[in-house]
C-alpha cells in the first residue's frame, strides 16, 4: 500500500483520507465497546502494566480502553490531525497516552519492547506482511498481536444495507477492502492466516454482536466519517450525499434514534 504522505493512502488508485472526517469521526463515529477490553483482560491481553502499542490509532479509542484498564499505551497514526483530536479526548477522560506520526510499516521503536500490539478497525489499510514483521520485531516473547473489527451489518433491507447501496451510487469507485476481505458479515479469515504464517501461536478468534443507538443526524455524521464518503469524496459531493440519505431516513426509517446491528470480531496469536 503506497503512503499518500502524512495525511491518508491510497488504495485502489483513490487517495483515501479520514483526516479530512476528524470533525464527524469524533463526534458521531461510536467506537468499540468497553465489554471488548473486559473480554481482553480476561484472556491476559491488555493487564494493567502491559506495554501496548496501537496501530492506526485514529482518535484513540483503542489506545484509551487499554490506557484505561492501567496499561503504558502508545498510539500510532498516519493522521496528525486525527492525533490532534486523540490528544482532546485523552484530557477529557484523564488518560496518558504517548503517540507516533508515522506509517506502521515502519515503527520507531526499539525490538522487543512492546507487550502487546493492537490495530482495531485498520489491519485492511496496511501492507500486512511489511506490518507482520514490525509487530514480530516490537514484541516481546509471548506478546500478542490483536487484530479487531467492529461493522455494521447489513441484511434484510436494514437501514445499513441501504445506506451502502447510497454510498455505491455516490462513489463506485471507493476502496472496498474490508468488504472483499468480510464479505459483508464482520468476521475476516485472511486475518487469521495472517495470523498463523507470520508464525504466531495460540491463535484464537471470536465475535459478538452489539447494537448501537444512532440519531439520524448521528447516522449521518457516522457515514460522513466514512471511508466511502468523507474521506475520498470531495466537499460538495458529501453535502449531496448527505442530503441524499436524510432524505432516506425521513421516508424510510423514521424512528428516531435507531438501534444499529454491529459485530465486534477479533483474532490473537502469541510470538512464540
Amino acid at each position: 500500500m503506497d503512503n499518500t504522505g502524512s495525511t491518508g493512502r491510497k488504495r485502489d488508485g483513490q487517495p483515501v483520507d479520514f483526516g479530512r472526517t476528524a470533525h464527524d469521526y469524533v463526534n458521531h463515529r461510536v467506537g468499540f465497546p468497553d465489554s471488548l477490553f473486559d473480554r481482553l483482560r480476561n484472556k491476559g491481553i491488555g493487564t494493567p502494566k502491559h506495554v501496548v502499542l496501537d496501530l492506526g490509532t485514529g482518535t484513540g479509542v483503542i489506545a484509551r480502553g487499554f490506557a484505561r484498564g492501567g496499561c503504558h499505551v502508545t498510539g500510532l497514526d498516519i493522521s496528525p490531525l486525527l492525533i490532534a483530536e486523540s490528544k482532546k479526548l485523552d484530557a477529557q477522560a484523564q488518560v496518558k497516552i504517548d503517540y507516533i506520526l508515522g506509517p506502521a510499516e515502519s515503527i520507531p521503536l526499539p525490538s522487543a519492547s512492546v507487550d502487546v500490539v493492537s490495530a482495531g478497525q485498520c489491519w485492511h489499510w496496511f501492507d500486512r506482511r511489511a506490518v507482520l514483521g514490525e509487530v514480530l520485531r516490537l514484541l516481546r516473547p509471548g506478546g500478542v498481536l490483536m487484530i479487531a473489527a467492529f461493522d455494521w451489518i447489513p441484511f434484510g433491507r436494514n437501514i445499513v444495507e441501504l445506506t451502502e447501496e447510497l454510498i455505491e451510487q455516490h462513489n463506485p469507485a471507493q476502496p472496498k477492502p474490508h468488504i472483499r476481505l468480510a464479505m459483508g458479515a464482520g468476521l475476516y479469515p485472511p486475518f487469521v492466516r495472517d495470523l498463523s504464517e507470520g508464525g504466531l501461536s495460540d491463535i484464537e478468534t471470536w465475535s459478538y454482536d452489539h447494537a448501537v443507538r444512532y440519531s439520524h443526524a448521528g447516522w449521518r455524521g457516522r457515514i460522513r466519517a466514512s471511508q466511502g464518503v468523507g474521506a475520498t469524496l470531495p466537499a460538495p459531493k458529501v453535502a449531496a450525499f448527505d442530503e441524499e440519505l436524510a432524505q432516506l431516513l425521513r421516508s424510510h426509517f423514521p424512528s428516531d434514534p435507531m438501534d444499529i446491528p454491529h459485530r465486534v470480531w477479533v483474532a490473537h496469536g502469541r510470538k512464540p
